[in-house]
């Protein structure tokens, strides 16, 4: 162990007996300790966030859809066929879909209605996992619905209730007419998700092209393939192999501006935080400044037994990194405690105030969910301590440059 860094922790722990130098190491210290803390415990939330709300949304969709050019597949049972013989599509769902006015005794609403086939929609979506009241039931020429609970409420109905959609439609003459078909509601669903509860209604597949009036037609088939991040890939084979005239789209092109937004989210929080650690960081400055000031005799003193004024440096630079490292360091541990146990925090914290942070009738995800990424925690870390060796090379440097014979003078 050096001279110097000997010397550097004397004056560390000679620095907690004098009150107001020692009230302002505190205070930095204290700063980046919060600063450190504050952002390795907020990117875990967002983190977590965004897990949580990217599996939420992955689970609504199908993996990825093949369509036509037009946006209808004539004879799709021989195209079901052809795709299910790819080794990598584990299901396939065909599904029409289009948009609708539903009526009820009391209410109107403009709806996406989607016509699927009960058990091979339920292999490619979870949508229908969660039935609230009613059953799973659309079987065909009953004129069955299943419609989501938020829907369900703004329309005034329950299960067994009757309701109208009413649809676009062209006539042999191709003029546009409205065409409207009577259902009954068997079951009534809660995704998750306010979007599809409050807008979205299924009908059994026939029904839904007698209502559109697309014949034989499909608006497409939904794929579920054996590897999520792959899917891209796969929808391109598939396509391939079905020859002209088909185009697929995958998950991430179907949500690409809501997966951009998360991570533009990510990034602006923690540029915000950043530049919390960079004030803290460099309150040091300050802070060893004063460090500085303190001890000019003791930098005369040294300088008169024969240090060079690089040593003299290298004191006062280890101090400052040797506080760095301490706040960093008790700033990481205590963001990774917080980010694990976030939950229970935020619970007793509701628990005493008597205040739900996220309601569940409100937000989509009512919880802290917390997911601590590594990577995250070592850029951190590192940038932190970078700008500590920055913000300790000043005073450092001022501390070298002190003229000794006028600080003898003054003694």
């Amino acid at each position: 162990m050096s001279v110097e860094f000997q010397i550097s922790n004397q004056y560390l722990r000679s620095n907690r007996k004098k009150g107001f130098v020692s009230f302002i190491s505190g205070v930095s210290m204290i700063g980046l300790i919060l600063a450190v803390m504050s952002l390795i415990t907020v990117m875990s939330v967002m983190n977590g966030f965004h897990e949580e709300l990217t599996n939420r949304v992955l689970n609504t969709i199908s993996h990825s859809y093949i369509t036509g050019s037009d946006d209808t597949i004539e004879s799709w049972d021989d195209i079901q066929i052809k795709i299910n013989s790819n080794d990598r599509v584990i299901a396939s769902s065909p599904y029409v879909e289009d948009f609708a006015l539903m009526t009820s005794k009391s209410a109107s609403q403009g709806v996406s209605v989607r016509g699927i086939i009960i058990d091979q929609e339920s292999s490619t979506s979870v949508l229908l996992d969660d039935i609230k009241y009613g059953s799973l039931s659309l079987e065909e020429n009953q004129s069955s619905a299943i419609i989501g609970v938020g829907l369900a409420t703004l329309m005034g109905t329950g299960v067994g209730d009757e309701i109208t959609l009413i649809a676009p439609a062209r006539n042999a003459l191709g003029i546009l007419v409205p065409q409207s078909q009577s259902f009954v509601i068997t079951g009534i669903f809660n995704a998750g998700l306010n979007d599809y509860n409050n807008g979205l209604a299924f009908i059994h597949l026939f029904d839904a092209q007698d209502l559109f009036t697309l014949g034989n037609k499909v608006s497409g088939i939904r794929l579920k393939v054996d590897d999520l991040f792959k899917a891209n890939q796969i929808t391109n084979e598939v396509v391939g192999s079905l020859g002209d005239g088909y185009y697929g789209v995958d998950w991430m092109q179907q949500q690409k501006h809501f997966i951009r937004a998360l991570n533009l989210e990510k990034q602006m929080i923690a540029i915000i935080l950043s530049l919390i650690i960079a004030v803290a960081a460099f309150n040091i400055v300050s802070m060893m400044v004063m460090v500085v000031t303190d001890k000019k005799s003791d930098i005369a003193i040294l300088r008169t037994l024969g240090m060079t004024p690089k040593r003299i440096v290298k004191i006062f630079y280890y101090q400052g990194i040797s506080i760095g490292l301490i706040g960093i360091s008790i700033g990481t541990i205590l963001g990774l405690l917080l980010a694990v146990n976030i939950e229970s925090v935020i619970s007793g914290i509701e628990s005493i105030i008597g205040f739900q942070f996220f309601p569940k009738d409100v937000f989509y995800i009512n919880r802290f969910p917390s997911k601590i990424m590594p990577s995250d925690v070592i850029s951190i870390v590192i940038g932190s301590f970078v700008l500590v060796i920055i913000a300790a090379i000043y005073p450092a440097k001022r501390a070298g440059r002190i003229n000794i014979s006028e600080v003898l003078r003054h003694e």
